[in-house]
């Protein structure tokens, strides 16, 4: 079983999100809280696999409460769960060690599918967050980044240099497949040698890749 905690200062949102995590057979909510300090404290006393944290919280905000867990207990994946999708909220979490970034918005299956993914030690981002990383250190001076991402995918072919670039524009595979008429499995198989051959540990990695190389689909 996958062990979650969920802390949010709404009780409506929390029983939410519990009611949708328990429907999947392998996903347990072990504990609740209404504010970060709590979640700290009770990822001490849980044996927690996964946090769900909202940003906006009293006395602790989760993007504070991230940094504290990644001292108390950084065994713990945390995913970052909320409706502000400011880029630097993303980058944050992300550069605080947060194995992901959902919106309130997220449906259902997605959201289970993003603890799972952070329980098997991924990252995983919305397609609007991965929109909103690529974006911010797209503008950033990137002279350097550029040329070295461009060697980097020197070694894709054309077709993959294809699915990169609907990577850096954050889509799912789905989408991506029918922008290039490509069934959704083809453009996961071709992910995971783009993956491989770039040496990315996940997607949001490869479509940085892909903005700091310039590709545009």
């Amino acid at each position: 079983m996958i062990r979650v905690l969920v802390a949010d200062d709404e009780p409506l949102i929390r029983a939410g999100i519990r009611m949708i995590l328990t429907s999947a057979d392998d996903i347990e909510v072990v504990a609740e809280a209404a504010n970060g300090r709590d979640a700290v404290e009770l990822a001490r006393r849980h044996t927690v696999d996964v946090a769900l944290l909202d940003i906006q919280m009293p006395l602790l905000d989760g993007l504070s409460a991230l940094a504290e867990l990644g001292r108390a207990a950084p065994r713990i994946r945390v995913l970052i769960l909320t409706t502000f999708g400011e880029r630097d909220n993303v980058l944050r979490a992300l550069r605080q060690g947060g194995a992901g970034f959902l919106l309130k918005d997220t449906a259902p299956g997605e959201l289970i599918a993003a603890v799972r993914a952070a329980a098997a030690g991924k990252a995983y981002l919305s397609p609007t967050a991965t929109r909103h990383v690529a974006d911010s250190l797209a503008a950033e001076p990137a002279v350097s980044r550029g040329e070295e991402a461009r060697r980097r995918i020197s070694a894709l072919t054309g077709r993959e240099r294809d699915v990169l670039a609907l990577l850096g524009e954050g889509l799912s595979n789905a989408d991506a497949g029918r922008r290039i008429h490509m069934s959704e499995a083809t453009v996961k198989t071709y992910v995971s040698r783009i993956l491989a051959k770039l040496d990315c540990e996940n997607r949001v990695q490869a479509a940085l890749l892909a903005r700091d190389a310039g590709l545009s689909a």
